[in-house]
């Protein structure tokens, strides 16, 4: 009895193994066709200016609000903090580079993950499932530069124009915060919010941004692309899309820090 409850957990952690592995080199696989049918002709820009449309413009309010509210509770956890230390000043230089270095972009990317990443699932996932993408076979048309090269280009690029508002919008209302409730003075806030900031702490965070964005459209595009089980694979793959999304975006935010700011906090532009 005993040696069938470990010959079972074997072969579970075996097919678990296996099906790591093989999810595995067919994302590769499908990340090198993506890259191989990325210029070739036709680009077929307008379907990725469409595509632009949808990650881009129809996630802008989410991320507004969201990089709004995330500056000015920053605002105010920051004053808190620093009023014990009598470092008050400080408030518009804290909130400046945690927006641009890592909340602007990494909460850009949940945001976008959760909103336009499961919607590329959930299209890709609905034309497998009903035979639409076999169709595109059929038809002497790959479905990788149909599909998947227009979604791949605008969440890379999408993603960096999206941070930068939620850098300045989440910047703003750090603003707000500390001139109109707490207090400060205008002039002294903006001032020493651009003190110590520099271009590149800009700069690296759209650099993480554009990985995220590619991040974003592969994962969903992948997990679409190979849906299984009718609509409730469809559904699954969703999720699997979103929770593989947030987990790759926070090991590649990381990677890239420790990259960028491995020499002593001053990113490597």
């Amino acid at each position: 009895m005993i040696g069938k409850f470990f010959v079972g957990i074997v072969e579970s952690l075996g097919g678990s193994a296996i099906s790591l592995v093989k999810n595995i080199g067919l994302m590769g696989v499908f990340v090198s066709d993506t890259f191989r049918w990325l210029f070739r002709k036709p680009l077929r820009l307008h379907a990725a200016v469409e595509q632009m449309v949808e990650v881009g413009v129809n996630s802008f309010p989410v991320v507004f609000f969201t990089a709004m509210f995330t500056g000015m509770v920053l605002a105010l956890q920051s004053y808190t903090g620093f009023k014990r230390f009598g470092a008050e000043s400080m408030v518009g230089t804290v909130v400046g580079l945690s927006m641009t270095r890592e909340l602007g972009p990494v909460l850009t990317a949940l945001v976008v993950t959760g909103r336009a990443g499961s919607s590329m699932t959930a299209q890709l996932g609905t034309m497998r499932v009903t035979e639409q993408i076999d169709a595109l076979y059929t038809l002497a048309t790959n479905p990788i530069k149909y599909l998947v090269v227009p979604r791949v280009i605008a969440g890379t690029i999408m993603l960096p124009l999206l941070t930068v508002v939620a850098d300045f919008v989440g910047i703003m209302g750090g603003f707000a915060i500390g001139v109109f409730m707490l207090g400060a003075n205008p002039v002294l806030y903006m001032e020493k919010t651009f003190e110590f900031m520099e271009l590149n702490d800009v700069f690296s965070g759209i650099f993480k941004a554009m990985v995220f964005g590619f991040i974003i459209s592969i994962v969903g595009c992948y997990e679409g692309f190979y849906t299984e089980g009718g609509a409730e694979g469809v559904g699954s793959a969703t999720t699997r899309s979103v929770v593989l999304g947030f987990m790759l975006i926070f090991i590649a935010n990381y990677i890239l820090t420790a990259l960028l700011f491995s020499n002593g906090g001053a990113p490597k532009f």
